[in-house]
């Protein structure tokens, strides 16, 4: 067999995948987790044995599980035994509770469903009790194993819907989205080709594995041959001693893991926070041109910055090898078989890693178009070179006295005023000019306190103009944030400044 990339990327099915890998590379590590190892090898084989035991329970092709685990080895062994019986699964992010996984257990019709027990103090197996679950079973450092030979014959159609994720319901009901064994592959495919690993690199999934982002990252893993280290927990300086132990090569998941390293860097100047590390690379929210220079200048490594959504795990990806420029003020390029089309502003896409739609028919034909684009939400534009820069969310346009003002635009020159840590602007309700446009910014330790005075001064010497100044400062300790990707979650601003 072939031991490339390029020829595992014809892989009909993730189980197809993940045994023309086994086959290729047994012994070679895959997972790296608190002195546990599991190679491609062990993955294959353990998670036949498990997709046995879940036979044993009743689990066939089709069959719907949900689960809710943190990142885990024995998470992905499980996640790829239902993959290899062809159940339907739907992953559930861990810190989520009641009226969350309520809505998941109900909408996707769950007949089975994993929980890690009690979990950082709270008892998960209690709450799926209580909201009437079916098939409750605890995996966290137990799964049920069987006989492999008394099988079915693993799936063969990757189109066929077995995925059920599900958004993060901040501004609304969750929605489930529905994806395939193929949409997957193809995500994955790109955010590898894009990165350009090699087997001699070792990752890292600091991300619950049930986010999107979880067989994503696992399939550039299963398609280069290369390990990553997993944290149940993230949490900066103490994840610091694992990732060097490892060697980690390649770190990141968001915005907001680069800046945390860059914290970690700023406490040490001249000393690498991780001697082995090369590579920061993530997506899920908005970088700040001056953050990728900062890391790049303080930290000695690259960071490449992508674009994607539980509907689209990978739409565009930075390359390695693209300009500064490029790296710091777009979101990269789209792969091969992604096309974007941008529609009033709006970035619409179509291609085999888009989702199927969603659990709800209706929502489905709001978010296509006539041509089969998916509707994003988010702002851009398409450069010559092919590269995509978001320009906002279209829920994040502020309107002032009939003009659009892009809320992004002044988070980015806020984030060069050297008091600002992190910053959010919102628009909030006003009868003379319809609304107004607030700044609410956190500050680093022992810096300067800030005026809306000076602020603006600031804002105006970096040449913004004026009628898009902001009207209100708030300085917060933290801003709130999700807890998957630590994402701001805006909403919670506008509640809290609304009506003040």
């Amino acid at each position: 067999m072939n031991d490339t990339p390029h020829a595992l990327s014809s892989s009909r099915t993730l189980w197809d995948l993940v045994t023309r890998r086994a086959a290729l590379t047994p012994d070679r590590p895959l997972f790296l987790q608190d002195g546990r190892t599991l190679t491609f090898e062990g993955l294959r084989a353990r998670a036949e044995r498990v997709a046995a035991g879940l036979y044993g329970m009743g689990v066939r092709p089709g069959t719907v599980v949900a689960w809710q685990l943190p990142t885990r080895i024995e998470t992905a062994v499980l996640s790829f035994a239902l993959a290899r019986l062809g159940a339907v699964q739907t992953p559930v992010i861990p810190f989520y509770r009641d009226r969350e996984v309520d809505f998941a257990l109900r909408g996707s019709k769950a007949e089975f469903f994993a929980v890690p027990g009690t979990w950082r103090g709270f008892d998960h197996t209690e709450m799926a009790r209580r909201l009437g679950a079916k098939g409750v079973f605890e995996a966290y450092d137990g799964l049920p194993e069987g006989d492999p030979s008394l099988l079915p014959p693993p799936p063969s159609d990757g189109t066929a819907v077995r995925w059920i994720y599900w958004t993060s319901g901040t501004t609304s009901d969750p929605k489930g989205v529905l994806h395939t064994d193929r949409s997957l592959l193809a995500g994955g495919s790109c955010l590898a080709h894009a990165l350009r690993p090699s087997a001699k690199d070792v990752g890292s999934i600091a991300f619950p594995y049930a986010h999107i982002g979880g067989p994503d990252y696992t399939v550039m893993l299963l398609l280069y041959g290369f390990p990553a280290v997993l944290f149940e927990q993230f949490a900066l300086p103490d994840a610091l001693e694992a990732y060097r132990a490892h060697g980690v090569t390649m770190a990141g998941g968001s915005t907001a893991f680069y800046s945390m390293f860059l914290a970690e860097q700023r406490k040490q100047p001249g000393t690498p926070v991780v001697p082995t590390l090369r590579l920061l690379a993530g997506g899920g929210a908005p970088k700040p041109p001056e953050l990728y220079h900062a890391v790049v200048r303080e930290m000695g490594v690259q960071l490449t910055h992508g674009y994607g959504m539980t509907e689209v795990p990978m739409i565009t990806m930075g390359a390695p090898d693209d300009s500064p420029e490029s790296l710091a003020t777009t979101e990269g390029r789209p792969p091969q078989g992604m096309e974007i089309r941008i529609v009033d502003g709006e970035v619409r896409l179509r291609g085999e890693a888009v989702c199927r739609g969603y659990l709800d028919p209706g929502q489905t034909e709001q978010a296509f178009d006539e041509d089969g684009f998916l509707r994003t939400g988010d702002l851009g534009r398409l450069t010559e070179t092919g590269h995509l820069v978001l320009t906002g969310r279209l829920k994040d346009v502020i309107i002032r006295k009939g003009e659009n003002i892009s809320a992004q635009e002044i988070e980015e020159l806020l984030h060069r005023h050297p008091a600002v840590g992190d910053a959010a602007v919102i628009g909030l309700p006003d009868a003379a000019r319809g609304e107004l446009v607030c700044a609410v910014v956190e500050q680093p330790p022992g810096a300067e306190a800030l005026t809306l005075a000076g602020v603006t001064a600031f804002l105006r010497t970096e040449g913004l103009s004026v009628h898009k100044l902001p009207e209100r400062l708030e300085v917060v300790d933290a801003l709130p944030r999700g807890e998957t990707l630590r994402k701001v979650l805006k909403y919670r601003l506008r509640e809290r400044y609304s009506g003040t």
